[in-house]
């Protein structure tokens, strides 16, 4: 058992990297009640535009003090333009059509996006090596944290107050929240719904872009398949949480990595998961909790904001 407090420490720092990406689909969700699909999609292209401002920008020889930040501006633009281009050409002409239109949509915009970096990235048909950052290890106890760690451990809280500053405090977020609870009020009330609805999408993509800076980081390699598993993750989080909630997407997602590494470790351990191969394992119980939480509470752990919609 003395692993235990690693194993923990492996699961909130997995499910902090999951509520990042799940906060795209319950703010998205939030405002318009569309699951984009093609969000895991906008995580992936975030790392690739970190990498590529590595690769192809910066002088070769910088220090990761200097490019990591510049890493962080390329992710997040390239996943913000991704981004809103989909709500802008994909999502906004079909805002009035039935609900299984935009979500088939979706699904094909995800693998569009997936086709389209892994055919016109350089060398993207296979793993592309992230540049690590020359941190740690550090030991803290029985709990050993890498580079990849320290980044997460502190970009993850610095985007959940920034976002609870910006929805809680600025016009804009005032604005969002109007048009999450009744868009055709915030509309006659002179907000510009259009708008509010680009920057949820904007948002979204940015903290996409953090959480797959800091995959490239945790696993030093980026690749074009890499959103289509951990979007799905992400999208688990967001209802567990309570789709809608912002903060229930963090929350649900640290629910999750805790669940997920918990799991991991020990299901090996479950006489007869041997043979069942009890690592390959790993990526089911997502899917499980999620099931779980359908039956037993779907609103989530912190409740569907939008349920209270007028």
């Amino acid at each position: 058992m003395n692993e235990l407090p690693q194993q923990l420490v492996n699961g909130l720092l997995l499910g902090a990297m999951y509520g990042l990406v799940a906060i795209g689909y319950t703010m998205v969700y939030g405002i318009v009640q569309l699951i984009n699909f093609a969000h895991g999609e906008i995580f992936m292209i975030g790392g690739f535009g970190a990498l590529t401002v590595y690769l192809y920008v910066l002088p070769d020889g910088t220090g990761m003090a200097i490019a990591l930040p510049l890493m962080i501006v390329g992710g997040v633009i390239a996943a913000v333009l991704v981004g809103v281009g989909a709500e802008r050409l994909a999502y906004r002409p079909l805002r009035g059509a039935p609900r299984l239109a935009p979500l088939i949509t979706a699904i094909g915009l995800s693998i569009a996006l997936q086709q389209a970096v892994w055919a016109w990235y350089p060398d993207a048909t296979k793993s592309l090596t992230f540049p690590e950052l020359d941190l740690g290890p550090f030991e803290i106890g029985s709990v050993t944290l890498q580079g990849g760690d320290i980044f997460l451990i502190a970009a993850a809280p610095i985007c959940m107050v920034i976002l609870g500053w910006f929805v809680m405090k600025t016009r804009t977020g005032r604005g969002m929240q109007a048009t999450a609870q009744d868009p055709d009020t915030a509309k006659l009330m002179g907000i510009n719904t259009d708008r509010i609805i680009m920057v949820a999408f904007a948002l979204g993509a940015a903290f996409a872009a953090v959480g797959a800076v800091a995959y490239g980081l945790k696993y030093g390699e980026v690749n074009f398949k890499m959103g289509f598993l951990l979007g799905l993750k992400a999208f688990t989080a967001a209802v567990l949480g309570g789709i809608g909630n912002i903060y229930g997407a963090m929350i649900g997602g640290l629910v999750l990595g805790v669940a997920e590494a918990i799991s991991t470790a020990y299901i090996a351990e479950v006489p007869g998961m041997q043979q069942l191969g009890g690592q390959s394992w790993s990526d089911v119980w997502a899917f499980v909790l999620l099931i779980l939480v359908l039956l037993l509470r779907p609103q989530g752990l912190l409740g569907e904001r939008v349920a209270d919609r007028a």
